[in-house]
């Protein structure tokens, strides 16, 4: 596991090799503590063999969080996405109102939801916005408190109702649990009767989200275009860094973030194949970008980046055809290869009618080639 060597010698070393000996929850919990409490993170290092070698020391304290929960996962402390979990944990803040915004946590449609009311006395109807975090669909909420202070404050400057969803989470619950989530929100929050009771201007609602997010949200206004139970029309979608196809995973985002701290590019990978299924052959598949079925090729054409990204993003990156995959794959697991998860293959008509767009170019791309606006922004660092 990551190259690493648990040695024996030493109290911690000892207690390392018990834990992956028997289950012991008492000493996996103290473990965990070890590894993730900055000042202990020297005799963690030493533990794993960097008595002898202090290079190893800087080493591990330098590992992502990504790879700290890959090394908690080896030793039989817990599923990587709970590693990742306590970072949501830490971050977490009780709704609180302020002079500005109501903030109650509630559900809609038996979903968890965080409600921001505006405070402000204005004549009129008030915007809506309806967000979905991100978080690879395994991580994240609603309360966590970067999306609490971009909620609120999003609800005080446009005076809108901002409904932040907490849909449930793989590894415990996969593809297509967390699109229904968010969907089943959307859909009762767009009820007139609903609009109604906050005072929304019905030609005023948007759905947003980030990464995962930002997927979860261009697949619900997909969708809603094939609800003839669904009245109002979404007025735009805002998808920031949205992750909006499964097939390519060697894009030049990919390659450029393939050893970044924050993201690096077998974490994505693991987000996308925990989205999907616990099942360690997809997400080894994924990785080496073997998992599309010759059955689907027809697919590639809409995530072909050499097609579709600007010259100067392109940089020296040389785009390769697909090497195909295992069918099997794609018959267990069919989610991959589905819209709801990569909103990017959906059907041109499709595509052609949804709302005002911002911003994410294969999906630029692929819209306004069929008539549709969209706006755009292109960042030259980060992202998928």
């Amino acid at each position: 596991m990551c190259g690493v060597d648990v040695k024996p010698s030493c109290p911690l070393g000892r207690r390392l090799s018990a834990v992956r000996r028997k289950e012991n929850v008492k000493s996996k919990l103290m473990i965990a503590a070890d590894i993730f409490a900055g000042q202990t993170m020297t005799s963690v290092s030493r533990a794993i063999g960097g008595g002898r070698h202090p290079e190893k020391i800087c080493a591990f304290k330098d590992l992502s969080i990504a790879r700290k929960a890959e090394f908690a996962e080896w030793l039989g402390l817990m599923h990587y996405m709970e590693v990742l979990m306590l970072i949501t944990v830490t971050e977490h803040v009780p709704p609180t109102s302020d002079e500005n915004v109501t903030v109650t946590d509630t559900e809609f449609s038996n979903v968890p939801v965080r409600l921001y009311l505006p405070r402000k006395q204005l004549s009129g109807l008030k915007r809506a916005i309806l967000y979905f975090h991100g978080g690879g669909w395994c991580v994240g909420e609603a309360g966590m408190k970067p999306y609490d202070l971009l909620s609120r404050w999003t609800s005080n400057q446009l005076n809108a109702v901002v409904v932040s969803v907490n849909y449930r989470l793989a590894p415990k619950y996969h593809f297509p649990v967390q699109f229904e989530d968010v969907y089943a929100v959307t859909k009762f929050f767009l009820q007139s009767s609903v609009l109604s009771q906050y005072g929304v201007d019905p030609n005023r609602i948007c759905v947003a989200g980030d990464s995962a997010g930002g997927n979860l949200a261009a697949a619900v206004a997909q969708q809603l275009l094939d609800d003839p139970e669904v009245k109002t029309k979404l007025k735009v979608q805002a998808l920031l860094y949205p992750a909006l196809q499964t097939l390519d995973l060697n894009l030049p985002s990919y390659q450029e973030n393939e050893n970044k701290l924050i993201l690096p590019k077998s974490l994505m990978v693991r987000f996308w194949s925990e989205y999907f299924t616990t099942d360690s052959s997809l997400r080894e598949a994924m990785a080496s970008n073997r998992h599309v079925p010759a059955e689907a090729s027809h697919l590639f054409q809409f995530v072909n980046w050499s097609n579709l990204l600007p010259e100067e993003l392109k940089k020296d990156h040389v785009y390769t055809s697909p090497v195909y995959g295992s069918s099997n794959l794609g018959k267990k697991y069919p989610g991959f290869l589905d819209p709801r998860a990569a909103p990017l293959l959906a059907e041109d008509a499709k595509l052609h009618s949804l709302p005002l767009t911002f911003r994410h170019k294969p999906y630029v791309e692929n819209s306004t080639s069929r008539g549709q606006y969209i706006t755009k922004v292109h960042y030259s660092r980060g992202g998928y």
